[in-house]
């Protein structure tokens, strides 16, 4: 979008790839709530400097599908490899190497009602990184400048639109410079033009910040707008998977099912869950 500023990020070097491509692999992963299983033994992976979305009914497992991919929910079978590195069996700890390299957007944006969005974005900054408040400051409008949001550091969340929140969002998530940004429903609840944004904003930060994107969405107009893969979750695992035209043109039934399942509901019928 030519109103995002571009935000200054050096592409990987060669010595920093990952096996078989992938900095994000689920391998056999189970996972329960109680007696009630959601995940039945998902394997997919994350190949680095692609968007890739999850597509799945509500209830589906999408969002708990992505909470492993950084750690906040533990599997009780599989493995979860990031970045080269088995998080598994890691201590709280050991995984805030982890989380400056990950970043996940919540589908609320989890702002800090209290903190101004220049506090907000400037608050992992400051958990993470020995810097001057100028060097804080200074990365803090780079990053709404890359979301389109320049000059609206000392507003409170509670001025901002709900599309300005969700960018305020991706700005703080942006902010470290994570290497993978994983996104949990970001156009629920916004109006077509903010979806727009939205997805055009996800495209952008990958172009030009190199970034991979994990999307969770039911919504297909997102889907197939920033994809470069897709995977259908249903009954716990991954059903069927592909590039963005191969899904979009499948005959495989588990795909035309959903597809055509979502096209005929309306949109007021197609929330999500505690665990979509």
């Amino acid at each position: 979008m030519s109103e995002h500023a571009k935000v200054s990020r050096s592409e990987p070097k060669a010595s920093e790839g990952h096996r078989n491509g992938a900095v994000i692999e689920l391998a056999g992963v189970h996972k329960a709530f109680g007696r009630q299983p959601v995940l039945r033994g998902v394997d997919l992976r994350i190949n680095e400097g692609e968007t890739t979305t999850i597509l799945g009914g509500s209830g589906s497992g999408k969002s708990v599908c992505l909470k492993h991919m950084i750690g906040l929910l533990r599997p009780d079978r599989g493995r979860v490899r990031i970045l080269d590195t088995d998080i598994t069996d890691l201590p709280e700890h050991a995984l805030v190497e982890t989380r400056t390299a990950v970043s996940m957007i919540f589908q609320s944006a989890a702002l800090f009602d209290s903190l101004s969005v220049f506090e907000n974005v400037a608050y992992p900054l400051r958990e993470h990184r020995r810097w001057t408040e100028e060097q804080v400051a200074e990365r803090v409008a780079e990053s709404l400048a890359a979301v389109g949001l320049s000059g609206v550091e000392r507003k409170m969340p509670a001025e901002l639109s709900g599309g300005m929140r969700k960018r305020v969002g991706v700005a703080r998530g942006v902010a470290l410079e994570p290497r993978v940004i994983l996104y949990d429903e970001p156009t629920t609840g916004l109006d077509p033009a903010n979806q727009r944004r939205i997805g055009d904003l996800i495209r952008t930060l990958q172009s030009e910040l190199h970034m991979t994107s994990v999307v969770v969405t039911h919504e297909l107009d997102l889907c197939f707008a920033v994809s470069d893969r897709v995977a259908l979750l249903k009954d716990g695992r991954i059903a069927a998977q592909g590039s963005a035209d191969e899904m979009r043109e499948s005959g495989d039934s588990a795909v035309r099912d959903f597809l055509d399942g979502v096209r005929d509901t309306p949109d007021d019928l197609q929330g999500g869950n505690s665990h979509a």
